[in-house]
């Protein structure tokens, strides 16, 4: 099984160099990710003494696969990849494996998982070594049944065995439902969670600056628009030299591009046969709508189930309110959370019908044109993610008061230092006016009652603050 080339993928995105972006032939260096490997190397080490179920999960291109590969590079590894077909096959090809890389025989043909699990647990007492299952929520179409078996044989099995079995999965809802469900037979099972994120801000100047070292803060602002730092994201586009607004652009509206059709591969098997709602929902705001009320204007209906589970099953929301609010606050905003889908929804479900025409050179202008307001929107973002990067700050938010008329844009407080900073966000320094937010944040510190005796520090942020 060749894991440089990622041969184990399937679908556009997951062939050519998937593997690569963290490390190939060339050497090209695994960004970001030391603080995941060494959690992992902790887990492994824990196996030794008694077996460990870590589930990993994230959305799909953010790199999971590649961290757990690195994390456990050198060590002794299977890796089974659950793909839908016949569990016998399945079988076929995780025994396939396990000879491969375990240099055991095993007596037989296996055609059932639980069989092949039970002995590879009993295996482990006294020859421990790693199991990645990938897409593991795939049992589900494979057999559902694999789930309550593997709760029994580990738990009659677990003190004794040295297993450090890693379970990897990119359908977010079922992921959440296989451990979090307490009706499901694995709830309470896992000893491990991970969350893999996107990169981080600095990780995407240091990627820059790696292979395109003259970058600008508008290709910085750029890579962080349209991919959010979704590592294969980024790393299709590295490869493909495309590191500027009009590069980014040029690459990914073409025919035949992986990113046309990316949004919809990703979501539809979340949200079944009622996507169609819940792409509405998402399209709606991602152009800027952004209370309940404007949605439902536009979806026309009652929302509030669907907005819950994008929020707490799906995490493609997030629900903000203004800083220093109450819980129960009704000013409620919505925003989705992840900035290559927000980038999908606004232009390219958007402009569906455009590329039903084949009219990519129209839609790309249209892009370009909408770029500076949209960009804008997204530097907002970056700054919070900036601010937040710093871990000097307890409580990051921004202020609305109900009528619209008072906003800022970020107000970051340190609870330790009691300070707090102020700021508004623009691409154009010149369009920044500090008395104006100086008198924002005199109206907001007057209507909060909050941070009295605090050093008030207020700033104005822009593209050269990148």
């Amino acid at each position: 099984m060749n894991y440089r080339n990622g041969q184990f993928r399937n679908g556009q995105f997951g062939t050519g160099h998937f593997y690569n972006w963290y490390f190939n032939n060339d050497g090209m260096r695994f960004f970001n990710r030391e603080k995941e490997i060494d959690k992992l190397h902790g887990i492994q080490q824990r196996s030794l003494e008694n077996a460990q179920m870590t589930v990993v999960t994230g959305r799909r291109r953010i790199g999971k696969t590649q961290l757990l590969l690195k994390a456990t590079e050198g060590e002794t590894t299977l890796y089974f990849f659950v793909a839908r077909k016949a569990e016998p096959l399945l079988c076929e090809d995780f025994q396939r494996e396990v000879a491969e890389k375990l240099k055991v025989p095993i007596m037989g043909q296996i055609t059932s998982f639980s069989v092949l699990f039970d002995y590879l647990m009993k295996l482990s007492i006294e020859k421990p070594f790693n199991l990645i299952i990938d897409e593991f929520q795939e049992f589900y179409n494979v057999n559902p049944s694999v789930y309550s078996d593997m709760q029994k044989i580990w738990d009659l099995n677990k003190d004794k065995s040295k297993i450090n079995l890693l379970l990897s999965g990119s359908v977010y809802s079922l992921m959440h439902k296989i451990f979090e469900g307490a009706k499901e037979p694995l709830f309470g099972r896992a000893t491990n969670f991970m969350k893999v994120r996107p990169f981080r801000t600095f990780t995407l100047k240091e990627i820059l600056a790696e292979y395109h070292p003259d970058y600008t803060k508008e290709d910085l602002l750029a890579l962080y628009t349209f991919t959010g730092g979704v590592a294969k994201y980024v790393q299709v586009l590295i490869d493909n030299k495309a590191f500027t607004m009009e590069g980014i652009i040029e690459y990914m509206i073409q025919e035949d591009s992986t990113f046309i059709g990316e949004g919809k591969n990703m979501l539809v098997e979340e949200f079944g046969k009622e996507y169609t709602i819940y792409f509405t929902i998402l399209a709606t705001i991602a152009r800027g709508e952004n209370t309940r009320a404007k949605i439902e204007a536009v979806v026309e209906k009652e929302i509030g189930g669907y907005l819950t589970r994008l929020e707490r099953d799906f995490s493609l929301i997030k629900k903000t309110t203004p800083i220093f609010s109450k819980v129960e606050s009704k000013n409620v905003r919505y925003e989705l959370s992840d900035n290559f889908l927000t980038f999908w929804f606004r232009f390219i479900y958007k402009y569906g019908y455009i590329l039903e025409v084949g009219a990519y050179g129209e839609l790309r202008e249209l892009i370009k044109r909408d770029y500076p307001t949209y960009s804008g929107r997204i530097l907002e973002k970056y700054f919070y993610q900036k601010f937040a990067e710093e871990q000097i700050y307890t409580r990051i938010g921004s202020f609305w008061d109900r009528k619209g008329h008072n906003e800022i844009d970020l107000i970051a407080v340190s609870e330790i230092r009691k300070e707090a900073v102020i700021a508004e966000i623009k691409r154009n320094e010149a369009n920044i006016d500090m008395e104006i937010l100086k008198e924002k944040g005199i109206t907001f510190l007057k209507a909060s009652g909050e941070l009295k005796g605090y050093e008030i520090k207020y700033v104005g942020l822009s593209m050269k603050d990148l």
